[in-house]
């Protein structure tokens, strides 16, 4: 995506482009939310939030950490879509703050209550989505409508959240929504930016196959997952969902495969696109299976938030920030390291599903290697979120 014309600026420059102080707050957030889930888990620690201690940790991955990488991706995208100017400033700073009064609220929730906490925190999807439809429709970028269609319904699955968490003390219902609209909006924008971003390396290299143009498999891939996931977020288990669920991981492994990332090895900005979307149908298999009870529900799902949904945002957010401020697009070391560090916490989250008698010390890897992707991300990329772009 490239920088579209900008407003006379005057102020910090955090606050010149969106994801500027999206990527950096979500980043520092994800990696001391997991810093704290883990003495919480293993009960060294207790909360005061009104939510339980599961569907807090759920609750902060989903609509804290996620909802504002989200924001920083769209306050980025729509300018590029539609050649309209960027939130800058004050108005930028105002969004940002609501997201922040969201993280507090949930906090100070058991002494708020939930109905204040639930009003505070749904505010930011809310905003954000409005003000993405406003330039899109002003823009005349239809097609880009059904992405914000995605943020609306997200913001209303936060609203769910706090609903069902109040009456039955546990937001099943409401999570399982969530987690399959944010794997449908990374299937909508990776099978944009994967084949894209591919296919501009891969055309430096020397001849060989290309990404393939998105076309009438894509679709059939994109509607097989929709119905796979709303049959799961509906009845989780049973041989119907998992009926739905397998066909629809192998299309998605389909899809992936003629994306041609195996060309991509040298080049770790790409690479990381295609390992990060390969735990989508890794996570439709292991739901499916977890669906006729072959193997623990957890699996599938941390394919999906901790694979899937950690490696892209991870991605996108380091990508972004390289180009969006002016330097080179090329993986140093340290971004290797954060890379490997996303992956290794995907799996190692995923295999303390599957090997119950070893959760604790798998976990312990797991949160070790995903707070180090995410600080690390900080680390290597905040003095560039937080300094004017280079000339």
């Amino acid at each position: 995506m490239s920088i579209p014309r900008l407003r006379q600026y005057q102020g910090p420059a955090v606050l010149s482009y969106g994801f500027r102080p999206f990527f950096l707050l979500s980043s520092a957030y994800a990696g001391a939310m997991i810093l704290i889930w883990l003495p919480v888990y293993e009960g060294h620690l207790a909360l005061t939030t009104a939510f339980s201690p599961r569907d807090w940790h759920v609750h902060e991955m989903l609509f804290g950490y996620v909802s504002a990488v989200i924001g920083g991706f769209l306050l980025t995208a729509v300018p590029n879509w539609t050649g309209r100017l960027p939130l800058q400033g004050n108005s930028l700073a105002a969004l940002v703050s609501t997201w922040i009064a969201g993280r507090i609220a949930i906090f100070l929730s058991a002494s708020i209550g939930w109905a204040a906490t639930a009003v505070i925190d749904v505010a930011f999807l809310t905003l954000l989505a409005t003000a993405a439809a406003r330039e899109i429709v002003a823009g005349r970028k239809w097609s880009n409508l059904p992405v914000v269609a995605i943020v609306s319904l997200l913001s209303f699955a936060n609203l769910a959240f706090h609903i069902e968490a109040h009456l039955n003390g546990l937001a099943d219902y409401s999570t399982r929504f969530a987690i399959a609209l944010v794997i449908m909006l990374v299937t909508l924008i990776g099978g944009r930016i994967i084949p894209s971003f591919t296919r501009n390396w891969l055309a430096r290299q020397p001849a060989g196959q290309m990404p393939t143009p998105f076309g009438g498999f894509d679709s059939i891939t994109v509607a097989a997952g929709g119905i796979a996931l709303l049959a799961w977020v509906a009845m989780p288990l049973g041989a119907l969902t998992a009926a739905l669920l397998l066909p629809a991981g192998a299309f998605h492994l389909i899809r992936l495969g003629r994306w041609a990332g195996y060309r991509t090895l040298s080049d770790r900005l790409v690479l990381i696109l295609h390992l990060a979307y390969a735990f989508i149908p890794v996570g439709f298999i292991l739901t499916g299976l977890a669906a006729i009870d072959l193997v623990p529900v957890g699996a599938g799902i941390h394919a999906w938030t901790g694979g899937a949904i950690g490696g892209m945002t991870l991605a996108v957010m380091t990508r972004a920030t390289l180009g969006h401020t002016g330097r080179a697009l090329q993986a140093s070391a340290g971004t290797q390291v954060i890379y490997a560090a996303i992956v290794i916490a995907a799996l190692a989250r995923i295999c303390a599903s599957l090997e119950p008698a070893h959760m604790i010390p798998l976990l312990t890897v797991a949160g070790a290697a995903w707070a180090i992707a995410f600080i690390g991300f900080v680390a290597l990329y905040g003095p560039a979120l937080c300094s004017p772009r280079k000339a």
